[in-house]
């Protein structure tokens, strides 16, 4: 029997959010500097046997039924365009929270595509799992190497990789589920920026000072859906060091940048006292670098 083979799956962070508009089928066109974060998943396949997924950790529950989950639906999809693709059991443990805007289920789906290449000696640059992952979910491209990169259209165009410092952070969810659908059935056009994002500095000072300029598109929405949203931003405008507070991807998380990463981790301290029932994670973010 082939030893376990086992990828992190980093949580996705949006560092800006820009909707540029609705498309003829609903999709929404976006424009988001993308970076990823030392949290993770850790997904284990365990090769030979039947296909099955079991899915541990502390959003284990969370998470719904195993034959729903995207990493299923990325085997799946991958086994449609490889002939003989060979998987087995998948043990996912399950650290980011569900529904929170941080790309859990896409980055877990992008970490069983890497297992399943590895696994059956396809290249990392095989047409079949780039169309696999776009056929799974929209952020799942971004999430096959995990690196920061400008995101538009619907997920399916993305820039260059950039060369960002890691960037010290602190991440807080109110332990509240939030639905992407339901976060645009709220979004209306005059909550729409104008600014297109470009020339990123990558010095972690200069690019924190650079993204002052920017946000999220998606915050009043997400807020009109789910109130403790602007507590949560309220209080991590208020926290000692912090020097930029964004809500990412259509919520509920919220994050703020530090200028190091002892700041964000006394931050948390801070903030976990004052909020116990709130998830808090300090975490760096930047890129996952999965060059050979």
């Amino acid at each position: 029997m082939s030893a376990p083979l086992v990828e992190q799956a980093p949580a996705k962070i949006n560092l800006t959010l820009r909707v540029l508009g609705r498309r003829e089928d609903g999709y929404h066109q976006l424009e988001s500097l993308v970076a990823f974060a030392e949290l993770a998943d850790t997904l284990t396949l365990h090769p030979g046997g039947d296909d099955a997924l079991d899915i541990t950790g502390p959003f284990a529950t969370a998470c719904g039924g195993a034959e729903e989950n995207l990493v299923l639906k990325a085997l799946r999809a991958l086994r449609e365009r490889v002939e003989g693709l060979k998987a087995g059991r998948l043990l996912l443990e399950k650290n980011i929270p569900v529904a929170a805007g941080l790309g859990g289920g896409s980055a877990d789906a992008a970490a069983a595509l890497r297992l399943l290449t590895r696994a059956n000696d396809l290249e990392v640059d095989d047409p079949r799992l780039a169309a696999a992952a776009s056929a799974t979910g929209a952020d799942v491209p971004v999430c096959l190497d995990s690196r920061t990169r400008i995101m538009r259209g619907v997920g399916d165009e993305l820039s260059a990789p950039l060369d960002l410092s890691p960037l010290a952070a602190l991440l807080v969810n109110p332990r509240v589920a939030l639905a992407t659908r339901d976060v645009f059935a709220k979004f209306t056009a005059g909550q729409a920026s104008e600014r297109s994002i470009a020339d990123v500095p990558c010095e972690a000072g200069a690019a924190i000072a650079f993204l002052d300029s920017y946000g999220n598109d998606l915050t009043s929405a997400a807020v009109a859906c789910q109130p403790v949203i602007a507590q949560v931003i309220e209080c991590l405008l208020a926290v000692p060091g912090a020097r930029l507070t964004r809500m990412s991807g259509s919520g509920a998380t919220c994050f703020a940048l530090f200028a190091s990463a002892g700041e964000a981790l006394e931050a948390a301290r801070r903030l976990q006292a004052k909020r116990k029932g709130w998830w808090v994670c300090p975490t760096m973010v930047g890129s996952v670098d999965r060059r050979p």
